[in-house]
C-alpha cells in the first residue's frame, strides 16, 4: 500500500492508491497488474451507508465477477465521517482506493476517479446499490468486447424493473422526454446512476463536459453520443433509495441550463438579441398562460381537470405558435408555416406532459385541491413548459433570424 497526491482537472486531489491484487486465479486481468474494471462509488456525506455498500460489492466482486475489478471511493468534500470511513475500507480491503476531493460535485469526483483510474474500463454506481448488482457483468461487457463505446442503465426500456415514488417517476420521464425533444438525442435515461465507457473515451470526452455536478450524466452521454459513438442501453432492476437527500428543484434549475446551453451552444449570459427575443417571448407566453387559465376555469365547471387542460392548451397552442413566430422569431410569410405550426405541435406536447403530470401528482398527493390551487398548480408547470417551447420553436425554427 502507498499514498500518493494525484492531480485532476479539478485541482488538486489527496489519494489512497493500493495496488490491485488477484483475488481468483480465474478472474480475467487486464495487461500487467492494472484492473480491467474501475467501479467508482461517488460520495458525499454518506457515512451512514457507505461501509455495507463497498462490502457488499467487494464480497460481489470477489465471488461473482469474472474479470479483475477495483473500487475507487471517490468522496466529494464530505463534511461528516465519510473520508474516515473510505480509509478504514482501504485498509481492509484488496483492491480499494480513495479519492479525496476538496470542491463538491459527483461529476466533479466521476471525472478524478476516471482520469486517474488505470482500468481498461471505467465506471460509477450509486453508494445505496439501487441498480441491481447482476446487472454490473451485462454493464461493462459490451464495452470490453467492443460492441459498444459506452454502456448505460436504463430504468425507461422495455424489461427494467422499477420500484419508486409517482412523484419521481413522473419527473425522470419529463426530463427525459425534453431531452429527446430539444437535444434530439436516442437514449432513453440520462440519468441512472449505473454507466460504463473505455477509459480512453473518457479520457477523450471529459475535457469538453462543462457540468460538474448532476448535469455532468447527461452532458456526458450528449457529448457521446455526437461524437458518433455507440451507445448500449440496458434495461435494469432499480429500487430507489427513500433517503436520497437530492435538492430536486436545485437540480431541475441546473438541468434545464444545461440543456439550454447545448441545445442554443450559448452560455447564460447569451448576447443582446437573444434577451430579447426571451422578453417577446416571455410576453407572449403570459398572454398565452393567463387565456390557458380562464379557458381551463371555465370548462373546468363541466369537465374531468384532464380533459378541462388538453383543451384549453389545444386552443391556445395555434395562437401562441403564430405569434412567437411573427413577434418572437421575425418570420413573417408563408414559407415553411406548416413546418412551424408542426414544432408548435411539439411543444404542445411537451406542454401536455408537464401539465399532465402535475394533475397526475395532485391526485395523488392532493385529491381534495381546490379550484384555485389546481389553477395555481398547472400555472406553474405551464411556466416550465413556456421554457421548454421556447427551446423547441428554437430547434424547429432553424431558418429564424434575430429580431
Amino acid at each position: 500500500m502507498s499514498s500518493s497526491i494525484v492531480g485532476a482537472d479539478t485541482g488538486e486531489v489527496r489519494a489512497k492508491v493500493l495496488v490491485p491484487l488477484p483475488r481468483r486465479r480465474e478472474a480475467i486481468a487486464a495487461d500487467g497488474p492494472r484492473p480491467m474494471v474501475d467501479i467508482v462509488i461517488p460520495v458525499h456525506n454518506e457515512e451512514r451507508g457507505l461501509r455495507a455498500s463497498v462490502l457488499r460489492l467487494h464480497a460481489y466482486l470477489t465471488q461473482q465477477f469474472p474479470f479483475s475489478a477495483r473500487i475507487t471511493i471517490a468522496d466529494n468534500a464530505s463534511t461528516d465521517s465519510t473520508p474516515a470511513v473510505a480509509a478504514e475500507l482501504a485498509e481492509e480491503l484488496p483492491d480499494v482506493r480513495v479519492l479525496r476531493l476538496n470542491e463538491k460535485g459527483r461529476g466533479r469526483a466521476l471525472a478524478a476517479a476516471w482520469l486517474t483510474s488505470d482500468a481498461r474500463v471505467v465506471s460509477y454506481m450509486d453508494v445505496d446499490l439501487s441498480t441491481d448488482l447482476s446487472a454490473l457483468l451485462p454493464l461493462v461487457a459490451p464495452v470490453i468486447s467492443g460492441h459498444s463505446q459506452v454502456s448505460i442503465g436504463s430504468r425507461l426500456v422495455t424489461g427494467a424493473r422499477v420500484t419508486r415514488g409517482p412523484k419521481r417517476e413522473v419527473i425522470s420521464r419529463v426530463y427525459n422526454i425534453l431531452l429527446r425533444l430539444v437535444l434530439r438525442v436516442r437514449f432513453k435515461d440520462a440519468q441512472c446512476g449505473f454507466k460504463a465507457l473505455r477509459a480512453d473515451v473518457a479520457r477523450s470526452l471529459l475535457p469538453d463536459v462543462v457540468n460538474r455536478n448532476w448535469f455532468f450524466d447527461t452532458e456526458l452521454l450528449v457529448r457521446a453520443e455526437r461524437a458518433g459513438l455507440r451507445i448500449h442501453e440496458l434495461p435494469v432492476d432499480w429500487l430507489d433509495d427513500p433517503d436520497s437527500r437530492v435538492d430536486i428543484v436545485a437540480t431541475a434549475i441546473e438541468d434545464l441550463r444545461g440543456v439550454w446551453r447545448l441545445a442554443t451552444g450559448r452560455p447564460a449570459d447569451a448576447p443582446l438579441w437573444l434577451s430579447t427575443q426571451l422578453v417577446r417571448f416571455a410576453a407572449v407566453g403570459a398572454a398565452s398562460t393567463l387565456a390557458y387559465a380562464v379557458l381551463f376555469w371555465a370548462l373546468r365547471e363541466v369537465l374531468p381537470a384532464a380533459a378541462s387542460n388538453v383543451i384549453a392548451l389545444a386552443a391556445t397552442a395555434v395562437a401562441n405558435t403564430a405569434a412567437n413566430r411573427r413577434l418572437t422569431f421575425g418570420i413573417r410569410g408563408r414559407e415553411r408555416l406548416l413546418g412551424d405550426h408542426a414544432g408548435g405541435l411539439l411543444a404542445f406536447a411537451a406542454a401536455l406532459v408537464f401539465t399532465n403530470g402535475a394533475i397526475v401528482a395532485m391526485g395523488l398527493f392532493a385529491p381534495g385541491a381546490s379550484r384555485v390551487a389546481e389553477i395555481a398548480v398547472l400555472t406553474a408547470a405551464n411556466a416550465i413548459a413556456t421554457g421548454v417551447r421556447f427551446l423547441v420553436l428554437r430547434t424547429v425554427l432553424f431558418h429564424m433570424r434575430a429580431a
